[in-house]
């Protein structure tokens, strides 16, 4: 694992858009917020999105498809209780939009994530602490 690539997701604010106004700041290793906590339960929840695989650039047009067929992907799985708008604001000019989930465990988001060839995204329960989960590929 690339200890830069690591201290960049850890170092992201992952801002979820609210729909009462204004987002919600999720953080590596914290708390999810109160105002998400009333939404999500204790179910679990995670923050993905299609953009840069591999956390490489890419062109804006193939992000955007991706992202939409992300959205497609998780609003097909029965799991889902809600999904925000999100975006990953990492240090200097590093912006990704995503998206906030709740209901679909781990397991999915891993299966979405190698299908999106994302390395990682974040993960957690309830109220508990958001993790940061790398996803795991065959070799």
């Amino acid at each position: 694992m690339d200890e830069t690539l690591e201290e960049s997701y850890r170092q992201t604010d992952y801002h979820v858009r609210l729909s009462t106004g204004g987002s919600a700041v999720i953080h590596v290793d914290t708390p999810l917020p109160a105002s998400l906590q009333t939404r999500v339960g204790t179910h679990p929840w995670g923050v993905i999105t299609g953009w840069n695989p591999m956390s490489l650039r890419a062109p804006r047009a193939f992000n955007r498809a991706a992202q939409r067929a992300l959205l497609a992907d998780l609003r097909a799985e029965p799991a889902l209780l809600w999904l925000r708008p999100a975006i990953g604001v990492g240090r200097g000019d590093w912006k990704e939009p995503s998206l906030f989930v709740a209901g679909l465990d781990a397991r999915t988001l891993d299966r979405l994530g190698r299908r999106y060839r994302q390395l990682a995204y974040l993960v957690g329960v309830g109220s508990g602490r958001s993790q940061l989960r790398w996803v795991r590929y065959p070799r």
